[in-house]
């Protein structure tokens, strides 16, 4: 891979890399990626040590080396799981079930692109020989290599359900992620979240409307359903962090990362629990979403549930521990048992694969899409 000196070469890096994943250029059409900056609501730091300093507009202003090491580190992540989404996901553009879809697929894909792009975007033309460096190896790692940098984004997504489910989920993550990083004290990152932001909306709302309209055809067997929210949702919850995370500590210390709900009325941060604060935000949200999807069950068949929030975790006290779906401690053996019975495995895509035949597995969005 050539080095690269100028945001040009770092473009052309992208379109190698859309070459190599397979992403067919044509499934873009005119569409341009560019980056793009809105307003925000106030140009002064709005929390940590700097608040009420004008925010930073490039790293000469930054007082601390380590606030510029943190912000490179931000940046690097949030740009790596955007990539690496469409990579999960390129291999679902010959299966859509309607044009609509595809054309959701096409645009979900299009605008995590750009997401990537404007991460690209910050690193090559703020943060010089380090940021070069670190946007030409965000264009070397792969999803399907298993080589992304949080384990959520290198897992498949296999199917229509499970994009369904990824998108109503990770992205959901995603959307937290983004709103705690447009009260950043560094403006062009703080900027770029205003259109990231509105365009991840369109995101999770493929997600939500996807699963509705899955529910309400009545063709998937819920249980099956329950196996993709088992696997998607414990990865989202790890995208939060570790309890009691010295990282966000400093994150939030240094102005670079607020809190989801950041104003001023909140009063000032319980800076030890920022990741679990996100994380029962979101867990508060997901609850009702999910409660929405129930309502469209028959009452005589089984409902979701959000899996235990020690089910399968990769992070924090609950890692590697053998906790079942409904919060049970299991041994060993029988949580190998329960995980072969509560994922998504080869019959599971079978029997979909069987069911995505007959085309009525899912209503048409005119009359399945949620208001």
């Amino acid at each position: 891979m050539a080095k690269i000196t100028t945001f040009d070469d770092w473009v052309d890096l992208f379109k190698e890399w859309q070459q190599d994943i397979g992403y067919d250029a044509k499934l873009l059409g005119d569409y341009r990626f560019e980056a793009k900056f809105g307003d925000v609501k106030t140009g002064e730091i709005e929390f940590g040590d700097y608040a009420g300093g004008r925010k930073w507009e490039s790293l000469m202003e930054m007082p601390d080396q380590r606030i510029r090491d943190a912000l490179l580190h931000l940046i690097i992540y949030q740009g790596d799981t955007e990539f690496a989404s469409v990579e999960q996901q390129r291999d679902l553009i010959g299966t859509a079930p309607t044009d609509y879809d595809l054309g959701s697929l096409v645009r979900v894909n299009r605008e995590e692109m750009r997401h990537g792009f404007q991460m690209c975007h910050l690193l090559v033309n703020y943060f010089g020989a380090p940021g070069k460096i670190e946007a030409q190896k965000m264009m070397a790692r792969r999803a399907y290599k298993k080589n992304r940098l949080l384990g959520a984004f290198n897992g498949d997504v296999n199917n229509w359900l499970d994009f369904f489910a990824y998108t109503q989920f990770v992205d959901r993550d995603g959307k937290y992620q983004l709103t705690m990083l447009s009260h950043s004290g560094f403006g062009p990152l703080a900027r770029s979240m205003v259109a990231m932001l509105k365009e991840e909306y369109y995101h999770i709302l493929t997600g939500h409307t996807g699963l509705l309209r899955i529910i309400k055809a009545g063709k998937i067997p819920i249980e099956i359903v329950q196996k993709y929210l088992n696997k998607w949702i414990p990865m989202a919850l790890d995208l939060f962090g570790t309890d009691h995370s010295s990282t966000a500590h400093w994150t939030y210390v240094w102005g670079l990362k607020g809190r989801y709900d950041e104003a001023p009325e909140k009063g000032p941060a319980d800076k030890e629990r920022l990741n679990e604060m996100a994380r029962n935000l979101y867990v508060q949200e997901i609850t009702g979403l999910v409660a929405a999807l129930n309502k469209e069950i028959p009452a005589d068949r089984p409902t979701l549930f959000i899996p235990d929030p020690k089910f399968r975790r990769g992070i924090g006290e609950s890692a590697g521990k053998p906790y079942s779906a409904r919060g049970d401690l299991l041994t060993p053996e029988a949580y190998e048992r329960h995980l072969r019975e509560a994922l998504p495995g080869p019959e599971d895509e079978a029997r979909l694969a069987a069911i995505f035949k007959e085309k009525d597995w899912i209503l048409p969005v005119e009359r399945g899409a949620a208001q």
